[in-house]
């Protein structure tokens, strides 16, 4: 089976993708493209489908570039003359670029996978913003440092994450979005068992265009849809022992 590859014409002319778990080697658990060094599964067949990553992108292997993601609002800068593959140890959730020949990625399994870009200056990014790191700033420190790197007219596409329909939180969740972020009660809703619904895409883009990025959403919900994405919380009301992770990459 072939990769697929969700694009958006947003990012347009820049080769970029929403991977979805089509075409790859693993298998049981982790079927399909599994990109997420940090799981159980194998790591050689890991390897394998983060090269047929960067065969689609169009880069060596070590030239497809992720982070070491913990949920944070820190951003790695990578300079001309850098090696991409050293920010595998890097503990940062964004990563921006005006480097040519570097796909730059992140890992996701619900939360939002972000493709950021300035074709016109030449500078990208990509942000990994969960509830935790779009409510912390994430996005904000990710394009705060692409304008750093020169970007002016900033687009940006949400990849495929947990929607609205699947995504069941507590009270304290929302009392939390609350407290820190009063204008976000609109991307709560009741849910058919009492509890609040979180709009976590909706909630994204707010952001984003708050800070002037023209940005969509490319509508794919990882929970409802378990034959093209991963999704962590799917796999743990199933009670699986572990996930796989979908990668979302860009490059000039």
């Amino acid at each position: 089976m072939s990769l697929e590859i969700i694009t958006h014409p947003t990012l347009a002319p820049l080769r970029h993708g929403f991977f979805t778990r089509q075409g790859g080697a693993s298998s049981g658990l982790f079927r399909g493209l599994n990109c997420g060094r940090g799981s159980s599964d194998q790591q050689g067949i890991v390897a394998v489908n983060r090269a047929r990553v960067a065969e689609a992108m169009g880069v060596a292997p070590d030239r497809l570039a992720t982070v070491h993601q913990t949920h944070s609002t820190r951003v790695a800068r990578l300079a001309e003359g850098d090696d991409p593959a050293a920010l595998a140890g890097v503990e940062a959730d964004a990563i921006v670029t005006a480097t040519p020949g570097v796909a730059i990625a992140v890992l996701t399994a619900d939360c939002q996978p972000v493709l950021l870009a300035d074709p016109e200056a030449g500078v990208i990014g990509a942000a990994h913003a969960g509830w935790k790191g779009a409510l912390d700033g994430i996005l904000e420190a990710t394009v705060a440092a692409m304008r750093e790197a020169g970007a002016t007219r900033i687009r940006a596409v949400i990849g495929p994450t947990i929607s609205l329909r699947a995504y069941e939180v507590g009270e304290e969740f929302m009392d939390r979005f609350l407290a820190e972020a009063p204008e976000s009660g609109r991307f709560f809703s009741g849910g058919p068992n009492g509890r609040p619904m979180f709009n976590l895409p909706g909630f994204g883009l707010a952001r984003l265009r708050d800070l002037g990025v023209d940005a969509d959403w490319t509508g794919h919900c990882t929970y409802s849809d378990p034959e093209r994405f991963f999704s962590y919380r799917r796999a743990t009301h199933e009670g699986a022992a572990d996930y796989g992770r979908l990668i979302s990459a860009i490059r000039l």
